[in-house]
């Protein structure tokens, strides 16, 4: 069902609610109990808006079976959310259901991944589709919507951004792009911002600087951290110096369109090329918004300034699109686009393939090359038959249904009623993002802005779960939520999803008040 459709039918529900319908229709059932946002009282628990599914019946394994197995045969590393961890078994765009019964508006998306919904019908039909046509044949072998994809995909890129290295994760696209900086410069040392996260795989770890992610064994030779820009956070910064519709209360000098923060950052990114690093080097990643730290945004004009610099030291600069492609801020369709800048490598992952194992290099023809010389490359299941028609159908669903207009559209109505949050709740400290990708900080108080302490933001993640809404985390110390839902969200849900946060602070303040009695 199209983005279209789906506002219709709210609509029609709306217009329809007041009157006396028999519940015979199953999408009236489910609609039956939704009330506007702007009728509930402070206190009330908020009711979700409507759901143009029924779930499928559970019956798989029990809840006490699976974590059983879980504890038996799975990683020993605790990574699930809530004290319960959900088991989830059917998703349907925006919308996840769990062993329970239960429904949640997933705004998550599966760590950024799912970009246009859950199961879109559209991208279903092609999925099976082809796998009764070619699940598998390697990429010493042609076949069709391999090169259908590298077409259409290189058309929404710039010059000379158009040599295609299709590979099944992020974390394996950031390895293979740092390998590239090397080839081709000849040169080593390459360099990421504090709380930049690139992945996992040990080749990689060394330009993941959040401190959970990293080991206790040598890993990251040639790898060095530079001060992230932080204009929250850092030393310099303030009401006038992000991309977003909504900035940080800490107030600044700078005028709206000169920066003054940037050249303080730039200064220390100077620094660290002047002492961390040898005389030429490799390369220089950065996330166009950082995801996992929880959507930090650098100053306006910093990311240009910086790819200058490094390009003057014989180094590449990498944009790492794992999160903040496939239009989710918005105004572009690459994250790089909103910092006017031309990257010579990008990498790109999670809503490439809405939610199906697959990522990408996407390089210039000269680097390529380089690489070319000094190893064949070679990915068995880069360029799946399926995992590219999935792609295809991604990139076709996004036009048709203004996913990125949505985006801008729907995400900047969310970032200005978020924003009325953290004006009324002391220990909101900043609300920030660009479309949809949205962080919430939560501190002890703005003027401190010291994280809140972990086991009361779990509560409030808590909460929010219990009311029927799914959030990430992120941060250094996760003290930030992170909300950024598949790309086909409404207005309307956006009003649950508020309401919701705001009814979980309520609590934790009700509870704090209890605790002091």
């Amino acid at each position: 069902m199209t983005l279209a459709w789906r506002h219709l039918l709210r609509a029609l529900y709306l217009e329809t609610s007041s009157l006396r319908i028999p519940k015979t229709c199953s999408f009236l059932n489910l609609c039956a109990s939704w009330t506007p946002v702007s009728k509930l009282s402070l206190h009330t628990k908020p009711s979700m808006p409507p759901c143009d599914i029924l779930p499928e019946r559970y019956q798989s394994l029990t809840y006490s079976r699976a974590l059983e197995i879980h504890k038996q045969h799975l990683s020993p590393m605790v990574t699930a959310y809530f004290q319960k961890p959900l088991l989830l078994y059917q998703g349907h765009m925006e919308w996840l259901f769990d062993s329970e019964g239960n429904r949640y508006l997933d705004f998550f998306s599966g760590i950024v991944t799912v970009s246009v919904g859950h199961c879109h019908p559209k991208v279903n039909m092609v999925a099976q589709k082809q796998l009764n046509r070619l699940w598998h044949t390697s990429s010493v072998f042609f076949h069709p919507p391999m090169h259908e994809y590298a077409e259409k995909l290189s058309a929404l890129l710039p010059e000379p951004l158009k040599v295609i290295f299709l590979v099944n994760s992020g974390s394996e696209a950031n390895d293979l792009a740092m390998l590239m900086a090397r080839a081709h410069s000849n040169n080593t040392d390459i360099i990421s911002f504090r709380g930049a996260y690139h992945g996992c795989s040990p080749y990689i770890l060394g330009l993941t600087n959040v401190g959970t992610f990293k080991m206790e064994l040598p890993s990251g030779m040639g790898c060095q951290s530079t001060m992230c820009p932080d204009v929250f956070h850092g030393p310099w910064g303030g009401s006038h110096c992000r991309d977003s519709p909504v900035q940080t209360i800490r107030k600044c000098s700078c005028a709206p369109d000169c920066c003054q923060a940037k050249e303080q950052y730039i200064e220390q990114f100077q620094d660290t090329l002047n002492t961390s690093v040898a005389k030429s080097i490799a390369g220089f990643f950065a996330e166009p918004i950082q995801g996992v730290n929880g959507v930090v945004q650098y100053p306006k004009g910093f990311l240009k300034e910086a790819f200058k610099l490094v390009r003057e030291r014989g180094g590449v600069c990498i944009a790492d699109e794992v999160q903040t492609g496939f239009g989710r801020l918005g105004s572009h369709f690459w994250g790089f686009q909103t910092h006017d800048v031309l990257p010579d490598i990008v990498t790109m992952a999670k809503g490439i393939g809405n939610g199906f194992p697959m990522a990408a290099v996407v390089t210039t023809p000269e680097i390529a090359k380089s690489l070319a010389k000094r190893l064949l490359h070679f990915n068995t299941f880069g360029g799946n038959p399926v995992a590219c028609a999935i792609g295809s159908v991604v990139l076709e669903v996004i036009k048709e249904e203004n996913l990125q207009e949505n985006s801008q559209e729907v995400g900047t109505y969310m970032l200005l009623k978020l924003a009325k949050l953290r004006d009324e709740f002391d220990i909101v400290g900043d609300v920030r993002g660009k479309g949809l990708m949205i962080g919430i900080e939560m501190v002890q108080d703005k003027m401190s802005r010291q994280p809140l302490p972990r086991e009361e933001i779990n509560q409030i993640h808590e909460d929010c779960k219990d009311m029927g809404l799914l959030v990430g985390r992120g941060g250094i110390f996760s003290q930030t939520f992170r909300l950024v839902p598949p790309m086909c969200v409404t207005k309307p849900e956006v009003d649950f999803a508020v309401e919701v946060f705001r009814s979980a602070l309520i609590q934790h303040i009700e509870r704090k008040a209890k605790q002091k009695f």
